[in-house]
């Protein structure tokens, strides 16, 4: 298992593993933008699926709103399968604010990438790429990653994959770990997957989210652990972020979770993509935000792995990505200006108001 960091470094080890491809590739991604990284993917699908890959391609109908029907169609001429899950439309109402917001790259039903990821040239840029984790996976885990794929491309009329020959084991040899998964409110084992991680939790609490909207339950949990002496952290983002009003949303939070000792920083060079979870030696990595929106309605899916090899490492990522961060402090915090209180105030009140719509 390989831990990666940002764009410029993961998107290589995922386009080469493209090229050395020699039966299927599964691809499951939400965002997805036209523009050069995707141009890139593209060029290395069709590559892949002219040497005779099977090459299946299931986008989000929402968040893959930004391609180009040119490139849609390039693929599609190229012999590359192409599925959009849960398509736009006005007769499906509220239907349509179920969305797949997993990400998933599958070589040969042997080797997965997971993680935040999109195809999009803000995971990219040579200076400002969102600051983004993946995991590269080999083991008996990548078979339920497969499962979960299938579950969706046959919802998406996608045509049958058949069986893979591999053998289900653990995340990786001398690991133990599991995939959990979740879909709309009353599947998401997810959140719940979480919150028993941090109950059990005796020394350290790492949580780093782009979009802090945590459930009633997280929040409790979090307090509750920082009152018998876990260190709590989160990690997350600063000015630099695409939705600045779920941000002040999120800042509403902060006054009672500072005063139960829990430590919040604020990513200061650029937009904080990751969704990283450490509890002691256990760490979850994947998709999900673990904010109300996505645990409401999404199709949400996180690797989780109980090993403290790889927990050193997300913890030095951790504590790195700190370095780079704004310390609130619970004195200033209190007694910043009216104006960010106002922004505040107005982001949870428009928080509030969604999730009374949802």
């Amino acid at each position: 298992m390989a831990w990666l960091v940002d764009g410029p470094h993961f998107f290589p080890h995922m386009l080469s593993a493209i090229d050395q491809a020699q039966q299927s590739i599964l691809l499951e991604v939400y965002l997805v933008e036209s523009g050069r990284q995707t141009a890139q993917w593209i060029e290395h699908l069709k590559a892949a699926s002219n040497r005779g890959v099977r090459v299946c391609v299931l986008l989000d109908g929402f968040g893959a709103s930004g391609l180009q029907r040119a490139e849609r169609e390039a693929l599609e001429q190229a012999g590359v399968e192409l599925r959009f899950f849960n398509p736009l439309h006005w007769r499906k109402l509220t239907q349509n604010l179920m969305r797949n917001h997993r990400k998933l790259l599958l070589i040969d039903d042997q080797l997965a990438f997971v993680g935040g990821f999109g195809l999009s040239d803000d995971y990219d840029h040579p200076a400002l790429s969102w600051h983004e984790v993946v995991l590269r996976l080999q083991g008996g885990c990548v078979q339920d990653w497969r499962d979960l794929f299938v579950a969706a491309w046959v919802a998406s009329k996608g045509s049958p994959l058949p069986a893979p020959q591999a053998n289900r084991l653990s995340a990786a040899p001398g690991m133990a770990g599991r995939v959990a998964h979740g879909q709309g409110l009353w599947l998401h084992g997810l959140n719940w997957s979480l919150i028993r991680r941090i109950n059990q939790a005796q020394r350290h609490i790492w949580l780093s989210t782009p979009y802090f909207a945590p459930t009633r339950q997280l929040r409790r949990a979090l307090r509750q652990a920082a009152a018998r002496g876990v260190e709590v952290h989160l990690l997350l983002p600063g000015p630099t972020m695409d939705h600045p009003w779920v941000r002040y949303a999120g800042q509403r939070y902060y006054a009672r979770l500072l005063r139960a000792g829990i430590n919040i920083y604020e990513y200061q060079p650029r937009f904080i993509h990751a969704k990283v979870s450490v509890c002691d030696d256990w760490v979850s990595v994947g998709s999900c935000n673990f904010d109300h929106w996505g645990l409401r309605w999404n199709l949400e899916a996180n690797q989780e792995v109980d090993d403290a090899g790889l927990a050193q490492q997300a913890l030095i990522w951790c504590e790195e990505t700190r370095a780079h961060s704004l310390w609130v402090d619970a004195r200033l915090w209190a007694a910043r200006p009216w104006p960010l209180k106002l922004k505040t105030w107005l982001g949870g009140l428009l928080d509030a108001l969604l999730k009374r719509l949802g």
